[in-house]
């Protein structure tokens, strides 16, 4: 029997690309409110009590409002918000964070996307800080790019409307407190908050994410080898991933490292770049802010959900 599945938000960014990406399933049943009842608040209690998986592709305070709208103990939940990333009693939805997250996710009943922006440092920190090649208290810097699709639809249609006169690059977070720093810090293993500058590209959908490391304070300074080799290792045979670790080159440029190489793909690579003679190295993630980093992330978790471990 095919599992009911309600997208609370269907009609914006992130709900229509999940719609897309499961269009043509035959084990999952889309539930939508009729049109002449989408502001009926007694209709989306019923939609959310109706479905056995309910996606909220909503702003925090709306998802929270769904999650109490569930009044029984069988529906369960994909957060795509930040409502709940970092709640307890939720699993956090990267199947590739540790051996054992994808059989988590696969049993929970309380799962929260992770955020586009987060996910590849964390893909990038967590096997460092866990084999201990880098400090939990480690001042760490991220910065990168996203299409303006990551935005969500007022972003978007500004840019649109804008065409070749929006900007080219854009930088935002200019008050250093992000809405994703808990997340980035409590899943890469931080004791600290990193310094978080984000930016938008003139492109819709895309991102590349960079973690620049100043290791020569370190009392042991790791070389460019050992930490490709603990990301390499964290991945290597792991089940139901979706990344990639690209192999450790010295190149001045790659033309394959480019925000929109993985759009309309679940895929994330992961590259190293280092300089052992400056003790400095360069972490990168490549990926689909509207796939990885949001609704492709979403599917792959609703697959676990759905008996995919």
């Amino acid at each position: 029997m095919a599992a009911k599945i309600f997208i609370d938000g269907e009609h914006g960014t992130t709900g229509l690309q999940i719609r897309q990406r499961l269009a043509g399933r035959r084990d999952v049943d889309l539930l939508s409110i009729p049109v002449e009842r989408r502001k009926d608040a007694a209709a989306r209690a019923e939609y959310l009590n109706w479905a056995d998986i309910a996606i909220l592709c909503l702003p925090d305070d709306a998802a929270r409002e769904s999650v109490a709208l569930i009044e029984n103990q069988a529906t369960r939940v994909i957060d795509a918000s930040t409502a709940h990333r970092v709640a307890e009693g939720w699993a956090y939805g990267f199947p590739e964070l540790d051996h054992h997250q994808a059989g988590l996710i696969a049993r929970a009943k309380r799962v929260a996307n992770p955020g586009c922006w987060p996910q590849g440092p964390i893909a990038l920190l967590r096997p460092l800080v866990s084999a201990g090649l880098l400090p939990a208290d480690f001042p760490v810097t991220v910065n990168g790019i996203s299409g303006y699709s990551g935005g969500g639809r007022s972003m978007i249609e500004d840019y649109e409307a804008k065409g070749e006169d929006a900007p080219e690059f854009l930088p935002y977070g200019l008050s250093l407190s992000h809405k994703h720093l808990p997340e980035l810090r409590t899943y890469a293993k931080l004791a600290r908050d990193p310094l978080m500058q984000p930016a938008v590209g003139n492109f819709a959908q895309g991102m590349i994410t960079a973690v620049p490391l100043q290791l020569g304070h370190l009392p042991r300074v790791p070389k460019g080898e050992e930490l490709h080799a603990a990301i390499a290792d964290h991945y290597a045979g792991l089940e139901h991933s979706a990344i990639e670790v690209a192999p450790l080159a010295a190149v001045e440029r790659s033309p394959e490292i480019e925000p929109e190489r993985f759009n309309d793909t679940n895929t994330m690579r992961l590259y190293v770049f280092a300089n052992d003679s400056r003790a400095q190295a360069l972490l990168l993630a490549v990926y689909d802010n509207l796939g990885k980093g949001a609704s492709g992330a979403a599917v792959q978790n609703l697959d676990l959900m759905l008996g995919g471990v």
